[in-house]
């Protein structure tokens, strides 16, 4: 009998490199914690991975969707679901609370549901819809330039003008590469087109699609002579937009004639599919993308000049904006348009040829976005070995993995390290890119590889000072991120500085209050309270008066704050009357539960089934040890929430010492 699973799950992001991988790992991790059994089938440069089975889909409980590009998720309609965009499933904790949206989703046969982390389930976003269609065509789209970039990189070994057959530095086998990497560039914008095209209308949207990145490469063809349209004659291309514009209306267009062909009967399907989809969509698709050749290749044209505009700036406003967009979220939508337009610059250049303006801006411009998206990974190396004693053992491993990942420019390594922390260490990995692209432009950096990282110095012009100006972020970098983790750790350590010598005198043992074993277990009879609340504002001023009294925190309105910030981020109520509040500051001085039970319905808690909550089990845990406790804790009490028996249990238990006796066999 085949193996079935609890839950399902696809991952994929645009490059298919990192945040896919990361994805899965952190939805088996989550699910582990929760003793569910789940299979991750992830979309990937390579393909798909792990492919799912209609057995398996139709068997899982419940799907979890963490994809910026197609996975084909019309194939889990009828199946309770959540979708997300790939950075939202990276994180355990965020993996995790999606599984639980997911179990607890009503089932939709019609549609896919969208989720933020502890927000009700509801339909997919228009805005995120658009994203994920743009970067299924940009994710197809890399490997081209990639590939084609590198090869017309290579072919400079030979000299710069080594294609060029009337050239004293000639070499014919260059000139080959030339052509492969040509060839291999010159399909970008169509493959862009094709597959922002096939995401939306599937198979049938795929030759619209090449046809109208076609007509954005060669623009309008218009006989020079009678100044007429003239299919022998020459046209202004509009590119990278062209192809954007061409792959959507491709796309809507194929559903537009789904809809107005939906009454021909079904023994006609074949006629659709082999006849009049590609003829009607071609037709239409072509004259609307000649019709605006003229206006889009004077955008395409603007935008060109803006870009270039920046750089007459001088370098620290160009850099400063590269380096910020591509440190922002590492591999996200922001880090993935400076990619883009760093690809479709390096296009352009490679198009215009070795020597003109052109070429020396697009180079320059890739090579400030690649310096800018090696120098975060780098950091966090640094930084594990520079600060060692203030990062965590893991921390430290990934830290030096993330040398690997940052020399060959995958940026995403440092992710796990931001999430952590996001301020001040945003902030930090920003800076440190920028600084590299300044440099980068300042020292007229030329780098006509669009990835690969240090793997393609020996084509990159100026290589020595590429790697310094890289060096220096990172070093600025690491050195800023160090000094934020020395702070925090003099803090975790009670406020005394981390240089303090060895033999300082020891932390003072843990009482029986702070000893969970010491007390009978970690929740304790006397933190169960069973009070009436009026509204969600009131059981958390109880919790937290109590918290104080109790001596588990020191700060009511600073514990209370903590708490409010959490519910701002997405509602803790869960389902069948429970929500489970959290708050994570240094007002709290040690880890602890604190439940409320009330004999009336608190009101203002939103909830994940919309039933009102009698049982709040608030978890409260010290900044230092966010992170370990707190996931460790918040893992089992959702999972015993899934318990039916365990929530019948706890709502009909009136007596605190039976409540916090069932909570601890959970948490034991």
């Amino acid at each position: 009998m085949a193996q079935t699973y609890d839950i399902v799950a696809a991952t994929g992001c645009p490059t298919g490199i990192a945040h896919t991988f990361m994805a899965k790992e952190a939805l088996e991790k989550a699910a582990a914690a929760r003793g569910l059994s789940i299979k991750v089938e992830t979309h990937g440069q390579v393909g798909v991975e792990n492919a799912l089975t209609p057995g398996e889909i139709a068997a899982a409980r419940a799907v979890v969707v963490a994809a910026d590009k197609d996975v084909q998720a019309e194939r889990f309609a009828g199946k309770p679901m959540v979708s997300v965009g790939v950075a939202k499933a990276i994180a355990v904790e965020a993996a995790g609370k999606l599984i639980d949206e997911a179990l607890v989703a009503q089932a939709d046969p019609n549609a896919v549901v969208q989720a933020e982390p502890d927000a009700a389930p509801e339909k997919e976003t228009l805005g995120h819809q658009l994203y994920k269609h743009l970067m299924n065509g940009v994710s197809h789209m890399l490997v081209f330039v990639v590939a084609g970039g590198v090869l017309t990189a290579l072919s400079f070994l030979w000299g710069i003008t080594s294609f060029d057959s009337t050239a004293a530095d000639y070499n014919s086998f260059a000139a080959m590469l030339k052509i492969i990497g040509g060839i291999a560039m010159g399909l970008m914008v169509p493959v862009l087109s094709a597959y922002i095209a096939e995401s939306i209308g599937k198979r049938p949207a795929l030759v619209p699609g090449f046809v109208a990145g076609m007509i954005a490469v060669q623009g309008l063809p218009v006989s020079a002579q009678t100044g007429l349209i003239d299919a022998g004659g020459t046209g202004v291309g509009f590119g990278f937009l062209g192809g954007i514009v061409g792959g959507f209306l491709a796309g809507y267009v194929i559903v537009l004639l789904e809809k107005l062909f939906a009454k021909i009967p079904a023994s006609l399907n074949g006629l659709k599919a082999i006849f009049l989809y590609p003829l009607c969509s071609t037709a239409i698709v072509g004259l609307v993308m000649l019709g605006i050749s003229g206006p889009m290749a004077s955008i395409n044209q603007a935008m060109m000049d803006f870009l270039q505009g920046l750089s007459t700036s001088g370098p620290i406003v160009l850099g400063l904006a590269i380096g910020c967009m591509c440190a922002f979220d590492m591999g996200g939508p922001v880090n993935k348009a400076a990619y883009a337009t760093g690809t479709f610059l390096l296009g352009t250049a490679l198009e215009a040829g070795v020597g003109t303006a052109t070429y020396e801006f697009g180079t320059n411009f890739m090579a400030a976005v690649s310096a800018a998206c090696i120098v975060p990974p780098l950091i966090t190396t640094f930084a594990v070995i520079v600060g060692k004693k203030y990062f965590s053992q893991e921390d430290h491993d990934a830290g030096i993995v993330n040398f690997i990942l940052g020399c060959t420019h995958i940026t995403e390594g440092a992710i796990p390290f931001m999430t952590k922390n996001i301020w001040p260490v945003m902030p930090i990995m920003m800076l440190g890119s920028s600084i590299a692209s300044i440099l980068t432009i300042f020292f007229g950096v030329h780098d006509p590889a669009p990835h690969g990282g240090f793997l393609v110095l020996p084509v990159v012009d100026g290589g020595l000072m590429w790697v310094v100006s890289i060096a220096i972020g990172s070093v600025v970098g690491g050195l800023l991120f160090v000094l934020f983790k020395r702070h925090e750790y003099g803090k975790a350590n009670g406020g005394t500085p981390a240089s303090e010598p060895a033999n300082a005198p020891a932390v003072t043992p843990a009482t029986p209050a702070d000893d969970p074993e010491a007390s009978g277990g970690f929740v304790k009879a006397s933190d169960v309270l069973c009070i009436d609340a009026s509204d969600r504002d009131a059981a958390l001023h109880a919790i937290t008066d109590h918290a104080v009294e109790s001596g588990i925190a020191t700060d009511a309105t600073a514990l209370f704050d903590a708490f409010m910030a959490r519910e701002a981020e997405g509602t803790t109520g869960m389902v069948d009357g429970f929500a489970i509040p959290h708050a994570k500051t240094d007002a709290v001085v040690r880890p602890a539960v604190v439940v409320l039970k009330s004999a009336c319905d608190v009101s203002g808690w939103d909830t994940l089934d919309g039933a009102p909550v009698t049982c709040a089990i608030a978890l409260l845990v010290p900044s230092a040890k966010a992170g370990t406790e707190h996931l460790q804790i918040l893992s089992k009490v959702a999972t015993a929430l899934a318990d039916d028996e365990f929530r019948a249990t706890c709502k009909t238990t009136a007596d605190p010492a039976s409540i916090a006796a069932l909570i601890n066999a959970r948490l034991a």
